[in-house]
């Protein structure tokens, strides 16, 4: 616990504010599509900002929602990338004290977030969107330190930059909340500045809390800046920001709501408490806080009324070299990895060369412990689903699959109730209209639920179903489907290209040592009865096959008409329990594997053409070694499509 002096800007856990009143306390392609835009109700009118008698009346008329100005003098950030980068700022105060004004590292810093974080060294932070100072701007809240505070903060304003500021209890008296009127700060910060930034939505009726809407991968996100101490008329406003606009997630920054041990473990503080209960417990779009005030910086993830992860963290720096040396933390969303990673450095410090740096400044440049610099994993998608569900992609019509030369097209949408079984002798049409037609075949004993109908599928299947392989191996038991005897696609040699496509997923009790070496889609046949010999040939293994390692990791095994031996693809190891697309494509030359339509690394380079066929059918969820039925598929299989050429990635059904 840190000893806490009355000259200090903040206090630490169980200490008092400046006025003596006790303040302290014992983380897939198609994100969120469509995403929807701000609701009715936002308006100065709906939502009474400026409403009221007080100082927010230095913006003389209620502002309208302002145009986009993303890209004023140079700041453009993508809306659409997918990765993007959130900036706090917390605690300022000991570099505007009084006579002991030191504004380089705070306008380093807004350098930094202009230069969209290409200064820093060994990288910077991509598409920087927003930066939000977390309060305590000043040490004392005087109007001369704010003169000197205003000028910086011009930097932001001339680049047309989107940020946010907050009042903390050193920029206003501590003892009030956000009904205190007019201050040294609210004249400096106030709703008419706020609504020139990009993003303004809204001011609450007395000036001091603010909400903004940036745009980035592909939808709207809210930045919720709330005021040191909220009134009943603060929380009002804040719960109607966020009822207003249902479907946006919300990062909400205020100046106190947790402090931190010596661990790094956050917990409420005492107002924290009411924060929590009366704002963001009930309101599941809130996913992220950041608060200041406290030090140590820290973290937790508490749960909502929800159950869903709300990520608390705690950020300041002002008990270090130079006031905190107007210390930054950026948060990296990467909504590919569905990731964010944090990480906390001074860009004032950075500026200056290695050699350059005093001995403490070079212990400040970056900061690494694991509350400064960490990932958080957030499965976007499903963490909004609540409020905001993706958009699911609608099933397509079986006749817009059936591209130029479809050999055989097989979906499982349109079969039997999802959880019943199909009988013996189940025939599933090949709704090419080649007449590969499949058929239901069992192994003795296998009962008709190991092989069902089920609804579940990949988010970008064109069927909306699959099938269900419920198998044991080791003697195999269980059922597989097979094409009928008089089908094309037995004889089918493919000698002028290819494309196999399968959707599939493995459960989460699959098993390497049960499962391992089972088929999506495989050829009966034996390489050995082809004739083929050599190094890589094993002649008891079936001359096709898409098989699942041991990893489990995609193998296409399959013998060329002009090689003596195999051809091989290798994909790489796959989680459990999630859907994927397959993709085996060979252009009368070549065969190369796509994984979710990402051509994997181990591709053979020997040229391999066309397929040898013995006039045998081919199996479904069946694998056959030394001539008899070894393996069956434990998982499921949605839509297959084979055409006899080579397609495109954007040809793919997954496309």
């Amino acid at each position: 616990m840190h000893e806490f002096h009355p000259s200090d800007a903040c206090a630490c856990p169980r200490t008092a504010d400046l006025d003596g009143h006790g303040t302290a306390a014992a983380s897939r392609r198609r994100f969120l599509r469509g995403a929807g835009l701000l609701g009715a109700g936002v308006s100065a009118a709906g939502l009474g900002v400026f409403g009221a008698a007080g100082p927010a009346e230095a913006a003389a008329d209620a502002p309208k929602p302002p145009r986009d100005r993303t890209r004023r003098n140079g700041w453009e950030p993508d809306p659409d990338s997918r990765r993007f980068t959130f900036v706090v700022m917390p605690d300022t105060q000991y570099l505007f004290d009084e006579d002991r004004i030191h504004p380089a590292p705070l306008e380093a810093s807004f350098r930094y977030v202009l230069d969209g974080g290409t200064n820093r060294e060994g990288g910077g932070d991509d598409n920087i969107v927003f930066l939000a100072h977390l309060g305590d701007v000043t040490e004392h809240g005087l109007p001369t330190e704010y003169a000197a505070v205003t000028k910086s903060f011009a930097m932001l304003d001339d680049a047309g930059a989107a940020y946010g500021v907050l009042a903390g209890n050193h920029d206003v008296r501590s003892s009030t909340d956000d009904q205190r009127g007019s201050t040294p700060y609210l004249q400096t910060f106030s709703p008419a500045r706020a609504a020139r930034t990009p993003g303004y939505r809204a001011s609450s009726p007395d000036g001091y809390n603010t909400c903004h809407v940036f745009k980035a991968a592909g939808r709207e996100w809210m930045v919720l800046s709330l005021d040191w101490r909220l009134s009943d008329a603060g929380f009002a406003w804040a719960n109607r920001m966020i009822a207003a606009n249902p479907k946006l997630p919300v990062i909400l920054t205020t100046h106190e709501l947790a402090y931190a041990d010596d661990s790094g473990k956050a917990t409420l503080s005492d107002y924290g408490h009411r924060l929590w209960d009366k704002l963001v417990s009930g309101n599941d779009q809130v996913f992220l806080t950041v608060n200041g005030h406290y030090w140590p910086p820290g973290r937790t993830v508490l749960k909502n009324k929800a159950g869903h992860d709300v990520h608390v963290h705690i950020t300041n720096y002002q008990d270090r070299y130079y006031g905190g040396a107007a210390m930054i933390r950026s948060y990296r969303f990467d909504l590919d990895r569905n990731t964010v990673d944090v990480s906390t450095f001074s860009p004032w410090i950075l500026e200056t060369a290695a050699e350059e740096r005093n001995a403490l400044a070079a212990q400040e440049a970056e900061l690494t412990s694991d509350v400064d610099r960490f990932s958080i994993p957030i499965d976007f998608e499903q963490r909004f689903a609540g409020f905001a569900p993706a958009p699911r992609r609608p099933a397509r019509p079986a006749s817009d699959l059936l591209v130029r030369d479809t050999l055989a097209y097989w979906r499982f949408d349109n079969g039997g109730k999802a959880g019943t079984g199909l009988p013996d002798r189940q025939v599933v049409r090949d709704l090419s209209g080649q007449g590969n037609d499949l058929v239901r075949q069992a192994t003795p004993g296998a009962p008709d639920t190991a092989l069902t109908w089920s609804s579940d599928h990949h988010p970008d299947q064109p069927g909306h179903g699959s099938l269900l392989f419920d198998s044991r191996n080791k003697p195999p038991v269980g059922a597989y489907l097979e094409t009928v005897p008089t089908a094309p696609v037995n004889r089918e040699t493919f000698e002028r290209g290819y494309t196999v496509e399968a959707f599939f997923k493995l459960p989460a009790d699959w098993s390497p040592g049960q499962n391992a070496w089972s088929a999506l889609l495989s050829r009966w046949g034996m390489s050995g009865e082809a004739g083929k010999s050599g190094d890589s040939t094993d002649p008891q293994e079936p001359v096709v096959t898409l098989s699942l390692s041991d990893a489990p990791a995609l193998q296409w095994c399959v013998y060329p008409l002009n090689q003596t031996g195999a051809s091989t693809c290798w994909g790489h190891q796959l989680p459990l329990d999630h859907w994927w697309h397959v993709a085996v494509v060979n252009d009368g030359r070549l065969n190369r594997m796509y994984v979710d339509g990402c051509e994997v690394a181990r591709n053979p380079s020997t040229p391999a053409v066309g397929l040898t066929a013995l006039g045998r059918p081919w199996m479904l969820g069946g694998y056959e070694y030394a001539g008899v039925l070894d393996k069956i598929l434990h998982g499921w299989i949605g839509d297959v499509r084979i055409v006899r050429r080579a397609l495109s990635t954007e040809e793919f059904m997954i496309s």
